[in-house]
């Protein structure tokens, strides 16, 4: 599992935007490939419980980091994403259990 950001401070409620932005950047870049990681997780492993500050830096700051690797708590890919996401998956041999729907989620084998 991803170590806390070493700009986090210990008290969550005192880590500042930029501390919060370098932490969440941080943890997604350690992901490995192959695995993924929910917005909790990630939030969690900064010392927080903002999932949705997560993916407001996901969505606003990740485009630099293997943002398809953080995914929603049920296994379910990036929202809007699916398909783009998709091509990362299987490149990088991440497990994914198909829906009856014709959609995907992934394994909880692929959870950090």
């Amino acid at each position: 599992m991803a170590k806390p950001s070493p700009s986090a401070s210990s008290d969550p409620q005192r880590l500042s935007p930029d501390d919060f932005v370098d932490g969440v950047l941080d943890v997604v870049a350690s992901i490995p490939r192959g695995r993924v990681m929910s917005y909790g997780q990630v939030a969690a492993t900064i010392g927080s419980r903002s999932a949705r500050g997560v993916g407001r830096v996901m969505a606003h700051h990740g485009s630099d980091v293997p943002w398809w690797r953080v995914v929603r708590a049920g296994g379910l890919p990036p929202a809007c994403h699916d398909d783009e996401a998709l091509e990362h998956y299987r490149a990088e041999a991440t497990p994914l259990v198909s829906r009856a729907d014709g959609t995907y989620r992934l394994a909880a084998s692929a959870f950090v």
